[in-house]
């Protein structure tokens, strides 16, 4: 599981990968509370790309002033 948060200025945009019931992942990215992505994976392989993608954006972000809300939570295996 992965999950972030991020802050500037008033505004929010959360970042989930979780595993999604019996059939795979869900990648969700949400922006003041709207759903702006959200994508199910039954291919690890995929998810690992689009987990990337996710800590890449998260990145940029930062390194444009965006903050952590809270701390950010990962899970050590994401296989079930």
């Amino acid at each position: 599981m992965f999950f972030k948060t991020l802050i500037q200025a008033g505004h929010t945009r959360s970042f989930t990968v979780q595993a999604h019931r019996e059939d795979g992942w869900e990648v969700r990215i949400e922006q003041d509370s709207q759903v702006i992505r959200q994508k199910r994976y039954t291919d690890w392989h995929r998810v690992e790309r689009a987990l990337n993608a996710v800590q890449q954006e998260v990145d940029a972000l930062q390194r444009q002033g965006w903050e952590a809300l809270g701390g950010d939570h990962r899970a050590h295996a994401f296989t079930r």
